[in-house]
């Protein structure tokens, strides 16, 4: 399969600093070497953006900080996103903050689309990401990019690249939710979108909840992306994100999921968001992505 590794050092849509320089953590753990381990060829790799330093933007609007930088960045994103999908390539996009979600897939719908194929989103997060200037509690993008890409929100960010919804909310399936805000909660059951917990998880044991999410997309979807928050997981596998929520997913469900998701075959995309090597130990939260990237990749252990 050829990849296109899209590097997204964009950190304007959080609150903490650090996740800018998670894809060179990611590059410094070997994901380029390991995904060509496997046959793959790196068609390109390098970052689509070009930007200023945080500290030298303006906020702008207190309810979606950074707007205009973030709306930039994410433009040239769709294009190159645009461009690997319409060759039947595979994009793999690494970052960054969630925002960057925004830009991936804008430029997979703009592909599909022209294709007729229908698009599905697996949504692995600690969070919803589905808040709207009205409801967030921050102001911050990365939480308000599911919503915006399934039409819901301010005009900037709903017709980013191209005008209208990015993807139906009825083909979004979040996995590992354990913090969701009041006003997003409303919307994501308004939305349609499917979701399955932490308690869900708890409940139903990680391999059916796993089964549920095979059947919704061969169902629903002709192709999937992946949009894989490393928040998901338990801060004792992945100490280096900005949001150490505890009671999350183990390493071994988050490499169980991608495995399953591999063998599928409906994945063609995926990005991998939230590394912050500040808050990282040893670099072990960048190793385990370039395990799950390696694993969505066809890897197996035996």
């Amino acid at each position: 399969m050829k990849i296109h590794i899209l590097e997204m050092p964009l950190d304007f849509g959080a609150s903490r600093h650090g996740s800018d320089m998670g894809p060179s953590a990611i590059r410094l753990a070997g994901i380029k070497d390991r995904l060509e381990s496997l046959g793959h060829e790196t068609v390109r790799y390098f970052s689509p953006i070009q930007i200023n330093p945080q500290e030298y933007e303006a906020m702008g609007n207190p309810k979606a900080k950074y707007l205009a930088p973030i709306v930039k960045a994410n433009t040239q994103l769709a294009e190159e996103v645009e461009r690997a999908a319409s060759c039947g390539d595979f994009p793999l996009v690494i970052g960054g903050d969630h925002s960057i979600a925004l830009g991936t897939l804008a430029g997979l719908a703009a592909a599909y689309r022209k294709k007729g194929l229908k698009l599905g989103v697996l949504y692995v997060d600690a969070h919803g990401d589905f808040n709207t200037t009205e409801t967030t509690p921050s102001g911050n993008i990365h939480g308000e990019c599911m919503s915006a890409s399934c039409g819901y929100g301010i005009p900037d960010l709903t017709n980013l690249y191209f005008e209208g919804r990015k993807v139906d909310p009825k083909n979004v399936c979040y996995v590992g939710l354990r913090d969701v805000d009041a006003g997003e909660r409303k919307l994501m059951k308004e939305a349609g979108v499917t979701a399955y917990t932490m308690t869900d998880i708890d409940r139903l044991g990680f391999n059916e909840v796993v089964r549920h999410v095979l059947g919704f997309f061969k169902r629903n979807v002709d192709v999937v992306h992946i949009s894989f928050d490393m928040d998901c997981l338990d801060p004792m596998y992945a100490p280096g994100t900005g949001y150490q929520l505890p009671a999350g997913m183990t390493n071994r469900e988050a490499l169980l999921l991608m495995e399953e998701m591999c063998d599928l075959g409906m994945v063609r995309s995926a990005e991998i968001v939230e590394v912050n090597p500040v808050l990282d130990v040893r670099n072990q939260t960048a190793a385990l992505a370039v395990d799950l990237a390696a694993r969505l990749l066809g890897e197996k252990l035996y």
